[in-house]
């Protein structure tokens, strides 16, 4: 059967209309006390955006296939200092779905970029560092290089710049996804849709027994928001993007690297950590850049929360 976009997106929309917000309300009260959620129109979005604390203003930006979150092992003590913003990426949490646009240009890490800036300039924030993980991390990339007057500091956790170009047999086999997710629609739609709790619950958020790197609640979180259809075609044009207008986006840097300190941290047990070493790669993309690994896989706010916040905070203090 050809695949009837208009259809597709009308169910999508109708799936998203049909979820309810109580058990957002309650997680994050429980995950974030004191913090006040919020959405902001952004020129090409509705972010849901939660924040807390006083201070500095710090932007978290979170990963696939999470939302604000993943942040929330760490977020409560960032706030005993900053004024903590936490947004979910466009297309994924409870912000909208936008329609994909030519190239996906909707969900290129332009857009995403953009909508960050937006969001703090509404909440009276100019100027602010900010923390990204994994697709977050991409964000923060490219929000350091086109808005260099806005980003005092950035942090980078377990991301190399431009993977495409560096990929092996064992990139490849970890990374399956950047190759799934990039399918013409709706065929990964389709086969996630299916079960999208096993899909997350067997790969991405798997667990071992007696683990508590993902807590209930948070899982719990990470599955109501990406059981939406809408979510999950957005996630994947977040993938289409990054192999395609993410790729043009990239090349038009030039000579431009990121002029404020950056931070890059890594799990010593993940894939990243395995590629050509990894400070080298960051040098040839930033003028002042530090970084260490972590004794974690890939989530490193959750893996390994204590030696995340102590380097956060050095970095950022």
């Amino acid at each position: 059967m050809p695949y009837d976009r208009r259809a597709f997106l009308k169910t999508t929309l109708a799936a998203s209309a049909a979820l309810t917000t109580e058990a957002q309300v309650g997680a994050q009260s429980a995950l974030f006390p004191g913090f006040v959620t919020q959405k902001v129109q952004t020129s090409g979005a509705i972010i849901n955006t939660v924040r807390g604390g006083s201070g500095p203003p710090l932007l978290l930006v979170h990963g696939y296939p999470q939302t604000h979150v993943e942040w929330h092992k760490i977020a409560p003590r960032l706030a005993q200092r900053f004024t903590v913003v936490m947004t979910d990426l466009r297309g994924y949490g409870d912000s909208s779905k936008p329609q994909d646009g030519d190239n996906h240009v909707n969900y290129s890490k332009r857009a995403m970029a953009l909508d960050q800036v937006e969001v703090m300039r509404s909440l009276g924030f100019d100027r602010f560092a900010v923390v990204g993980h994994d697709r977050g991390a991409r964000v923060t990339w490219r929000l350091a290089v086109e808005h260099p007057e806005a980003v005092t500091k950035a942090a980078i956790l377990d991301i190399v710049p431009l993977p495409y170009s560096r990929v092996t047999r064992d990139f490849a086999t970890q990374y399956f996804h950047w190759f799934f997710l990039i399918q013409p629609a709706p065929f990964p739609e389709t086969l996630i849709g299916n079960s999208a709790e096993y899909y997350l619950l067997s790969r991405f958020l798997r667990q071992e027994a007696g683990s508590t790197v993902f807590t209930p609640e948070a899982l719990g979180e990470y599955l109501r928001c990406f059981k939406d259809p809408a979510c999950i075609h957005a996630t994947c044009e977040d993938y289409r993007a990054g192999a395609t207008i993410d790729l043009d986006h990239a090349a038009e840097d030039g000579a431009r690297k990121v002029m404020c300190p950056l931070l890059v941290l890594w799990g010593e047990r993940g894939t990243v950590g395995r590629l050509e070493p990894v400070m080298d790669i960051w040098r040839e993309k930033a003028v002042n850049v530090t970084g260490r690994s972590l004794p974690a896989g890939h989530f490193l706010p959750e893996e390994a929360p204590e030696e995340t916040l102590s380097a956060l905070l050095g970095f950022l203090s």
